[in-house]
């Protein structure tokens, strides 16, 4: 249950359930119902690796995610990395992953291609740990001030997203604002030599440069109004095949998620605590207060579809689309998988 708002309900006509794209699509039984009862081979999920840390790096750790997926007969298969939605959407599309994680903004342009996938769970914008960066001492001390400057984003992504509904809730033009396109892992260096002004990034990037004592927001998710959830997508494919394994991934995912807004710091440097994965010093403080702020893996009910559509809304309008994304269209009700 999320500890920080009430539950959500899920009882919805617009969420798609897999007894209704089994039914669709004539599959028979799975082959993760069969393997249950020990006539066929376990199930493998393929999954990104999660690196050092989280909740999937401690289910990696200690095989707790594998002892709550063999109860639906399967296993995991790591592979590749985690990052960016967009590559993970084409590899789910490719039959290379069966799951990935992404923001909505990033869902939506994915989307607006040929998607291969659906939504099943949806954890709440994160109000703390997005927003738009700046270095201190930048004389950029609000969104205003970003007029004539430049501003680091991913296309389509998170960053676009945030720093166009920021300009949006200023009353400024998009076009008075230069955006820098770039990939995320390539602009810290970019941001720190002063190439750019202000990176419109998330707590994944976000942590090590606040936590640097080097930048700060101008604004966050809280003071920009982002809708901007974070998603875990399935292989439409897979979830008609294996409802009862993606059941028991959300199950996982739900459970640990609420343990780890309760004690941050024990899902942080899982694998090893130096190096250029472990977050430490102060970033170690500012990844747990971000942790502990944020929301929990739950399910997508009708005030966060509500909040999606508003999303697809404001990218149509904002032409980063060229139409409104029907998102209602690639959602599951992991309530009523069976």
């Amino acid at each position: 249950m999320n500890l920080s708002r009430p539950l959500r309900t899920t009882a919805l006509p617009a969420l798609l359930t897999v007894s209704a794209l089994v039914a669709l699509t004539a599959c028979g039984t799975s082959e993760a119902d069969s393997a249950a009862g020990g006539s066929k081979a376990t199930v493998t999920v393929r999954i990104p690796d999660p690196g050092n840390s989280g909740v999937l790096a401690l289910g990696k750790k200690d095989g707790s995610l594998d002892k709550a997926l063999s109860k639906a007969g399967a296993k995991v298969e790591w592979t590749g990395s985690a990052g960016p939605f967009a590559p993970a959407a084409q590899a789910m599309n490719a039959d290379q992953l069966d799951i990935a994680t992404g923001s909505i903004t990033s869902g939506i342009t994915s989307l607006a291609q040929r998607p291969g996938f659906k939504f099943f769970t949806a954890v709440d914008p994160d109000a703390a740990g997005e927003g738009i960066l700046v270095r201190n001492g930048s004389g950029i001390g609000s969104v205003a001030d970003l007029v004539g400057k430049k501003v680091a984003v991913n296309q389509g992504g998170t960053g676009e997203y945030l720093l166009l509904k920021a300009l949006a809730k200023a009353g400024i033009p998009a076009d008075r604002v230069t955006r820098v396109y770039l990939r995320p892992d390539q602009t810290a260096a970019v941001f720190n030599a002063g190439k750019v002004d202000a990176w419109a990034v998330w707590a994944t990037y976000a942590v090590a440069e606040i936590g640097s004592g080097k930048a700060h927001f101008v604004a966050d998710g809280a003071a920009i109004g982002s809708d901007n959830y974070s998603l875990n997508a399935v292989r439409t494919e897979f979830a008609e095949q294996h409802p009862k394994v993606v059941k028991a991934l959300y199950q996982y995912l739900h459970e640990t998620s609420a343990r780890e807004k309760q004690n941050p710091a024990a899902y942080l440097n899982v694998f090893t605590d130096v190096g250029p994965t472990a977050v430490t010093g102060k970033a170690k403080e500012v990844q747990t207060e971000f942790t502990a702020e944020g929301g929990t893996v739950d399910p997508i009910g009708p005030e966060d579809i509500e909040r999606f559509k508003a999303v697809a809304a404001f990218y149509a309008e904002q032409k980063v689309t060229r139409t409104r994304v029907d998102v209602a269209a690639h959602l599951l009700d992991v309530g009523k998988l069976t």
